[in-house]
């Protein structure tokens, strides 16, 4: 990979052909609109150990039962629809019989270059190969998943003979025999999720095809317009088959009359809104699509727009990647995002890992969206918050009372966590208990309070938002048991964000007690809700309380397991859980010696007939979690509300203690390590932001970046700008901000949509904070730093010199 010297901030350059780079390429090279998305893969190949041409609507998923270690499981993924972008050809002399389909696999390219357009939202591959003895063919690919017409992809194939004259045979399909195969961990799982496929023909250049998930019963339909500009073609036949819509071109091609092949399609499924017939909507929507020049046009008009909105101004190879990261997010989770039922696939729509579930990776990605496309933070929490009565009647099926989230979502809000995973160092399934996380509960929570804080949309707060809240807070409250011994609240059975300890050594029944993450977390979750509830009108109180059955006399159980959650030490700082303190030390030196990389420890020690569970050691961070979420002073208000202290010194002890004693197998860890480190030794905190800048671009954690993106990390990055530098919050109706001097980043900008007002520009450089506020007809914004608090009236600059030291 190179960059250009020309537009180097919004080009990616993949330069020459490496079969082995291709499926970190394809997922890189994602284009999509946030209904769908279509992976990089080159038009000619089909899925298999080099590439694989995945296409994904967000929300669509599908449900089947196989065999694994003898058990029957049922997993539901996100669908690998029917793959649209195949446009294979074949150049020929006028007076000779075709020869094979071209090949990168077989073809010795004179050149071959990808070029990612960030700006433009496009995906272009020119090459060069000689064409037997005949001479060189060049061919331009220009490809686009419209970001105005989410329903619309295209794709623009230019063949220029150099210095020969003949025919192309052009072969343009929509291709129905597919399965999900990006992942090869679950090869052995029934991967077959179309059914009832069936191809015809529309008018003379339009082909169609429309199929049927297995059991969601999901109509997809898909139509494909391919023309032929400039010249006509000296043949052309449509070929419905039984699982491929097929045109089939043969056009003149000479020197100097270059060959333009325009394909455009449509996408529609029955889980569109005003929706009767996918199929007719299908071919209604692409017989009436633009020819690509209007198409890519109005394209390119929307992404310019995204990023008027969006945009982060970071300089250097760091500010590069950043805008990768935005790019990434925004083809996941854009505007047209606001219109769907989905919530946030933590690989994106780039791949089929996780199997396209929803875990709490939103915790990272909302209070970035919360600032600029609000509207789609607010889609997203709806997709919560129409699956909490499935969380509750999950609680009530453990019995308890509340909402319990599932670790994994998918459809319809059941767990979809999996009851066995593959160890593929040792090819063992084991147990997987990582259903027992139930602090997604509170990531939900938080980010209900955090979108409200930013908003001002008190409407949501007041309804959706607090009912959710509420019922979070009722599940902690019934989960906690009280110690007589201690006079403490405890939480039993459960996992942390760590994922590597998922029971005691030796123990029967899986959890751990008392992790202070969930603990804390929990017990924020009481004390806001018990503040909303303080906070409402007293007929919208008795309204909610009537609406959820909530009687009085929960209340202050709530807010006494609010004040006595337990929270365990050990050699004065926060153990991650009780008795993780008395767990054995692992020889770390040793590991690194043994193996490339340890990053996943879990699996290592597994395959060596031992078990990460005895040890010190955590995948990513748990307890240092607590400082992602809360401002040193949020945190220690925190602690001081449950009765203990958390001064700078023992978290300064609890973060180095966990520092050297995890693996880094998430890309979440970086990103969270960094963030914490520059508040507390800003030294470190770079070596660590990098490697969350560098996660999926470098594909750090071997191979995982091919399976999609991580969508969590990416959006984490943008906020570690956006909040973490900056030390922004959105409380008190203000925009409060203690700005982190880190070297490697000491100059940034962005712009924010807060409280009505649209582009709010913030920038840092050379010591000073500058603030600007457009014009409009809006309330004056106040800002507070650690020193002062000005107010800012529209049509005003405000410009603060920062201390230093």
């Amino acid at each position: 990979m190179r960059t250009t010297d020309a537009g180097v901030e919004w080009t990616w350059e993949y330069e020459g052909y490496d079969p082995g780079t291709e499926r970190l390429r394809e997922s890189l090279c994602t284009l999509g609109n946030g209904y769908f998305a279509t992976r990089g893969a080159v038009p000619e190949s089909r899925a298999g150990l080099v590439h694989y041409p995945g296409i994904y609507a967000a929300g669509c998923y599908n449900r089947l039962e196989s065999t694994v270690a003898g058990r029957q499981v049922v997993n539901e993924d996100m669908v690998n629809l029917p793959n649209w972008l195949p446009l294979r050809f074949r150049p020929r002399r006028t007076e000779g019989s075709a020869g094979s389909w071209f090949s990168p696999d077989t073809c010795a390219f004179l050149s071959h270059r990808h070029t990612l357009d960030l700006r433009r939202g496009t995906l272009t591959r020119t090459f060069r190969y000689q064409v037997g003895e005949a001479g060189v063919l060049t061919v331009e690919q220009t490809r686009a998943v419209h970001m105005a017409d989410p329903h619309l992809a295209v794709l623009r194939t230019v063949f220029t003979a150099e210095d020969w004259s003949g025919q192309i045979e052009v072969e343009s399909a929509i291709d129905g025999d597919v399965a999900n195969g990006n992942v090869h961990r679950y090869r052995s799982l029934d991967r077959n999720h179309l059914v009832n496929v069936q191809t015809g023909v529309e008018e003379s250049d339009t082909v169609w095809l429309h199929c049927r998930t297995s059991s969601s019963d999901m109509g997809i339909a898909m139509a494909a317009r391919t023309v032929v500009t400039g010249q006509p073609p000296a043949s052309s036949r449509l070929h419905p088959a039984r699982q491929r819509a097929v045109r089939r071109l043969v056009i003149p091609i000479a020197p100097g009359r270059p060959v333009v092949v325009d394909k455009t399609v449509a996408l529609h499924t029955s889980r569109d809104t005003a929706i009767s017939d996918p199929l007719g909507a299908a071919v209604d929507r692409v017989s009436a699509a633009a020819d690509f020049p209007a198409l890519l046009d109005s394209h390119v008009t929307a992404w310019a727009q995204l990023w008027r909105h969006a945009d982060v101004q970071v300089p250097g190879p760091a500010g590069r990647v950043l805008r990768l990261h935005l790019f990434h997010v925004l083809q996941t989770l854009s505007p047209h995002t606001a219109e769907l039922d989905v919530g946030v696939p933590a690989r994106g729509l780039h791949g089929e890992a996780y199997r396209g579930h929803v875990f709490w990776d939103e915790l990272f990605v909302l209070p970035y969206l919360n600032l600029h496309f609000p509207e789609v933070s607010r889609a997203l929490l709806n997709y919560r918050h129409r699956r909490l009565p499935q969380a509750c009647r999950s609680a009530r099926a453990v019995g308890r009372a509340g909402a319990m989230y599932p670790w994994q979502s998918g459809s319809d809000g059941r767990e979809e966590a999996q009851h066995l995973h593959l160890n593929p160092r040792s090819g063992r399934w084991l147990p997987d208990r990582s259903r027992l996380q139930h602090h997604v509960g509170s990531a939900i929570a938080y980010n209900v309070w955090q979108y409200c804080e930013a908003t001002g949309d008190t409407e949501f707060l007041h309804t959706k938002g607090a009912e959710m809240l509420l019922q979070i807070a009722r599940f902690w409250a019934d989960t906690a048991v009280l110690d007589p011994a201690t006079g403490r609240f405890r939480i039993r059975g459960v996992m942390g964000p760590d994922e590597y300890h998922d029971s005691y050594p030796g123990a029967v029944q899986p959890g751990l007690d008392d992790n202070a993450y969930t603990n804390v977390t929990a017990a924020w979750v009481l004390s806001r809700a018990l503040e909303l509830l303080r906070r409402l009108p007293a007929w919208r109180r008795q309204e909610l309380s009537e609406r959820v059955q909530l009687d009085a006399g929960e209340l202050p159980k709530w807010e006494e397991v609010s004040r006595r959650l337990r929270v365990p030490y050990h050699q004065g700082v926060v153990s991650q859980f009780d008795g993780y303190g008395d767990l054995a030390e692992l020889d770390w030196d040793a590991y690194r010696e043994r193996y490339d990389s340890i990053r996943r420890l879990d699996r290592i020690l597994e395959a060596e007939g031992d078990s990460v569970n005895r040890y010190q050691a955590s995948k990513q961070a748990d307890v240092l979690m607590l400082g992602y979420l809360f401002s040193p002073t949020e945190l220690q208000q925190l602690f001081h509300r449950l009765g203990y202290d958390l001064d700078d010194e023992v978290w300064r002890r609890t973060v180095d203690y966990y520092l050297r004693r995890t693996s880094h197998g998430s890309t979440l860890s970086g990103l969270v390590h960094g963030w914490v480190l520059a508040r507390v030794r800003r030294a470190e905190a770079w070596k660590y932001c990098q490697e969350a800048l560098e996660a999926d671009v470098a594909d750090i954690q071997g191979g995982t970046t091919g399976e999609g993106i991580h969508l969590g990390a990416m959006a984490g990055t943008l906020d570690l700008v956006q909040r973490g530098l900056t030390g922004l919050e959105t409380r008190e109706d203000a925009l409060w901000l203690d700005p982190v001097p880190l070297p490697a980043l000491s100059e940034y900008g962005f712009s924010l949509r807060y409280r009505g007002h649209w582009g709010v520009g913030v920038r840092l450089q050379s010591g000073q904070l500058r603030i600007g506020v457009p014009d409009s007809e809006e309330s004056p914004i106040r800002v507070v730093l650690a020193d002062r608090a000005v107010t800012i009236a529209p049509g005003e600059t405000c410009t603060l010199v920062l201390p230093t030291g």
